[in-house]
């Protein structure tokens, strides 16, 4: 006969570890969230910002998070029925998941190293042929390109507002002035002719867009880097009851519903 302590203990042990993988089950969840709404967000920028970056494949990190993020919440489903149904073969598909996850999650955070550290040559080869392509209408692509990053990052030019001078548009409009979009802010009436520079953004817009695009790519890589260690414990979780249902006799008896009188 089995003694209450040896039912009681398992039946414990059953509460906290359901407790448990519950929470679990929600940080999951929330991971896939988050990492779904990082990857979107990447995403959004990058069309305000493709203009100046043309290798597409840099968007691929932030693909793959999505990926990622929508697996999670497949994921947590899996554990929460594992759980739920006491299932040694659901809980350690789970474990195996969330180790390719971790995985892939490793390749997202060193693939975002590699396209890091080509963001400031992307920029330089084609910010040139961006700026040449104004017209300052709105219908045109590069135009809004331009006129957005400018008010966006308080800048103008490439390197400064005298680029303005080499361009195309400048050249046909003969008026000695910039877009508006390079005006401050603060300062009315702004038609942004040269005689006044002090109106105008002091600050070229290359080096800013290439910060901006390393800090979006860094948004992906410290994501990634975080939920990779989040896996690893779920991981270490699931592994945690597939030992302890192993070695823990009561436990077996509790869950085969094996009865002694």
């Amino acid at each position: 006969m089995i003694s209450s302590a040896h039912v009681t203990y398992p039946l414990f042990w059953r509460f906290c570890r359901r407790r448990q993988w519950g929470r679990t089950y929600h940080c999951t969840e929330a991971a896939a969230g988050i990492l779904c709404y990082i990857g979107a967000y990447v995403f959004i920028t990058y069309d305000d910002y493709d203009h100046f970056f043309e290798d597409v494949y840099t968007l691929i990190p932030a693909s793959i998070i999505i990926a990622v993020g929508t697996l999670l919440f497949i994921i947590g489903l899996i554990g929460c029925c594992a759980t739920i149904r006491e299932s040694s073969c659901g809980l350690t598909a789970f474990a195996v998941i969330l180790l390719l996850v971790f995985v892939t999650e490793v390749v997202v955070v060193v693939i975002g190293y590699i396209y890091r550290a080509r963001v400031e040559d992307q920029v330089n080869h084609s910010i040139q042929k961006v700026y040449d392509e104004y017209n300052g209408t709105n219908t045109d692509a590069p135009s809004r390109a331009i006129d957005y990053v400018q008010r966006q990052l308080h800048c103008c030019g490439i390197h400064n507002y005298s680029d303005w001078r080499n361009t195309r548009w400048f050249k046909e409009s003969r008026n000695n002035s910039v877009p508006v979009s390079c005006c401050k802010p603060n300062i009315s009436n702004c038609t942004g002719t040269m005689s006044r520079p002090g109106d105008l953004y002091p600050e070229g817009c290359e080096a800013l867009v290439v910060k901006k695009l390393k800090e979006i790519m860094m948004y992906v890589i410290w994501a990634a880097l975080t939920f990779a260690a989040i896996q690893m414990l779920g991981m270490l979780c699931a592994c945690v009851v597939l030992c302890r249902r192993g070695h823990d006799p009561a436990y077996e008896l509790l869950v085969t519903g094996a009865t002694y009188a």
